[in-house]
C-alpha cells in the first residue's frame, strides 16, 4: 500500500510540474514576427540618358559637297526623365523626354545647339526582347551659320535664311545592354519656308548612349 501511495504522489507531483511549465510557456512573450521584405529604393535621377556621336555634315549641299572629310560634326546630347503627365501607362508612353544637345562642325561650317523632345518606341518588344527601338525628335535650334541674302553668301556655306530653325531627327537603335545602346541617325534643320532662304541642313551619322 505504501508503494502504491508513493507512485500516486510521484505522479501528482510530475503532473503539477508539467502544468506549471506549460502555463509559464503560455505567459512568455511571443517571438517577434519576421521583418517583411522591402525592395530597395531606386535612386531617382532627372537625367535619363547621355549620348555622344558624329555625323557627316550635309553631304551634297554647299557645306558638305567639297569632299573634305574634315567636315564631320561631333554631337552630344542629354535626355531628361519623362515628366509624369498621365497615370495611364499607355498615354505616358507618348510623353517625350526633354532633350538638349549641340553639334560642332570640325570643318568650320555651321554649328548649332538645340532643345526639344525625344519620343522612343520599342519595335516588336516581345520578339526583339526590347532591344530594337525607333526615335523621333522635334524642337528648335540656334546656329552660327549664314542667314543673309544669296548675294554675298560665303563660299561653301548654306543659306539658312534665319535663326533659330526647326530641327527634326530620327534614329534606329539597338540596346547592347541594360545601359548601353547604339543608334543610326538622320537630322534636318530648316525654317519651314518662313524666311527668304530655306536651304537647310541634313546630317547623317550615329551615336552611342548610356542610360541611367
Amino acid at each position: 500500500m505504501y508503494t502504491t501511495f508513493s507512485r500516486l504522489l510521484a505522479g501528482t507531483i510530475a503532473l503539477a510540474v508539467a502544468t506549471s511549465a506549460t502555463q509559464a510557456a503560455d505567459l512568455s512573450p511571443p517571438a517577434p514576427a519576421p521583418i517583411p521584405y522591402m525592395a530597395p529604393v531606386q535612386p531617382y535621377s532627372i537625367v535619363s540618358e547621355v549620348r555622344v556621336g558624329g555625323a557627316v555634315h550635309d553631304p551634297g549641299a554647299p557645306e558638305g559637297k567639297l569632299g573634305n572629310w574634315s567636315k564631320v560634326d561631333v554631337n552630344g546630347e542629354i535626355l531628361f526623365a519623362k515628366p509624369p503627365v498621365s497615370a495611364d501607362p499607355f498615354w505616358q508612353a507618348f510623353v517625350p523626354r526633354p532633350t538638349v544637345g549641340g553639334s560642332y562642325s570640325t570643318g568650320g561650317r555651321t554649328s548649332y545647339a538645340y532643345i526639344g523632345g525625344t519620343w522612343t518606341f520599342d519595335i516588336f518588344p516581345e520578339t526583339f526582347n526590347r532591344r530594337v527601338f525607333v526615335e523621333g525628335f522635334f524642337g528648335g535650334a540656334a546656329h552660327d551659320g549664314y542667314t543673309g541674302p544669296k548675294v554675298g553668301a560665303p563660299f561653301g556655306f548654306n543659306r539658312l535664311g534665319c535663326n533659330p530653325l526647326f530641327r527634326e531627327a530620327a534614329a534606329l537603335g539597338f540596346r547592347i545592354t541594360e545601359h548601353w545602346s547604339v543608334m543610326a541617325t538622320v537630322e534636318h534643320m530648316s525654317n519651314a519656308g518662313l524666311c527668304h532662304d530655306n536651304r537647310g541642313l541634313t546630317n547623317f551619322g550615329g551615336k552611342i548612349g548610356y542610360t541611367f
